[in-house]
């Protein structure tokens, strides 16, 4: 497929134009000097027309206008998870580069199937897990490659935010056939897949998962796990959309050499020997009542990124690929709470995330 030279703005198109595309759009805007949106697609012809897209956008209900038009080189698939893969498939096969939201899709099989429509397609798959991109994880992965923290000795997640029965009640929301279950695989993924690029993936994982009585919902609002790692190391992970009011989500881990914390977008790192850094600054997340209140430079980090990538035919930072790791685990999360045992993921089945 030939690529466009890297002084050429990219004509892309976003399919799905809901709750989750604003950052998106505020993105674009932000990267009109490399990117064109040329159209906003919806199936819903009403929720389409009252849709607030960046001017010069075309609002359309065609899938065709976009996948026909030879102009549009990419497609940012921001659909419920449920509707990815048919999405991503019919994208890739026209020859257009995608960026999907998160999750890939809603279980592990379909994640897999559109992963490899990319590639079997030959065009670039990046994928929204905005939070690699932060400024402090970017600081903490460094640190981590230094090898200055030493060994891993143990780690832990906290999610612990907050959403109001009336996020629930929007029709799909938290079932298992549209978004693919609920607090693990809609909100914690963004901080599981932050703690599995800096530490990789375990051998063994035992967890427990449910519907407290906050929440009318088919999927877990409350979630716990246990991760093991070949070295001996542990990783405890906590998840909840019924922690009222909301809390930031933090990241701990704990080296031979020192240990470095992640929180409200700050990260901060303590050595044994008295040295300390920081990367970062405090930020909101979007862990209370209204999911949208958080700053939307992470997502224009993942755009740039995935228009530089298809620009110049390099692997995008955030891969298809390694978008699977997270999905696996919460999958074996699950298993375990399901059959009371712990899961093992065999080495040749664990897919790399870092």
């Amino acid at each position: 497929m030939k690529m466009q030279a890297s002084s050429e703005r990219l004509r892309l198109a976003v399919i799905g134009a809901g709750l989750g595309s604003a950052p998106h759009f505020k993105s674009l805007q932000d990267l009109a000097g490399i990117a064109e949106l040329a159209y906003v697609y919806g199936r819903d012809a009403g929720r389409l027309a009252a849709a607030q897209v960046p001017q010069g956008a075309r609002k359309t209900t065609r899938l065709e206008d976009i996948l026909q038009d030879d102009s549009v080189k990419a497609v940012l698939v921001l659909t419920p998870p449920n509707a990815h893969l048919e999405m991503v498939q019919r994208a890739a096969g026209a020859g257009k580069h995608v960026l999907v939201e998160k999750p890939l899709e809603i279980d592990l099989n379909r994640a897999n199937a559109l992963v490899e429509a990319c590639e079997t397609a030959g065009v670039t798959l990046a994928v929204m897990l905005q939070h690699r991109l932060r400024e402090a994880a970017l600081g903490l992965r460094a640190l981590i490659a230094s090898g200055e923290l030493g060994q891993l000795v143990s780690a832990a997640a906290f999610v612990r935010w907050w959403r109001p029965q009336s996020y629930y009640d929007e029709p799909g929301r938290g079932t298992l056939a549209r978004d693919g279950g609920g607090v693990l695989i809609t909100q914690a993924i963004h901080t599981l897949d932050l703690l599995l690029s800096f530490i990789g993936m375990p051998e063994r994982v035992m967890g427990i998962a449910g519907t407290s009585t906050v929440h009318r919902m088919e999927g877990e609002d409350t979630a716990a796990a246990l991760l093991h790692y070949s070295n001996g190391a542990v990783a405890v992970v906590q998840a909840t959309t019924a922690a009222y009011p909301g809390f930031p989500e933090r990241i701990e881990l704990n080296f031979t050499q020192g240990t470095a914390t992640l929180e409200s977008g700050e990260m901060r790192a303590a050595f044994h020997n008295g040295r300390t850094a920081t990367a970062g600054a405090s930020q909101a997340s979007g862990g209370g009542a209204d999911p949208m209140a958080f700053d939307h430079a992470a997502h224009r980090a993942v755009l740039e990124d995935f228009i530089r990538a298809v620009q110049n035919g390099a692997a995008p930072a955030v891969t298809g690929r390694s978008a699977l790791g997270v999905q696996q685990v919460i999958e074996a999360i699950m298993a375990s709470s399901k059959a009371g045992s712990a899961v093992n993921l065999h080495p040749a089945a664990v897919i790399p995330v870092m």
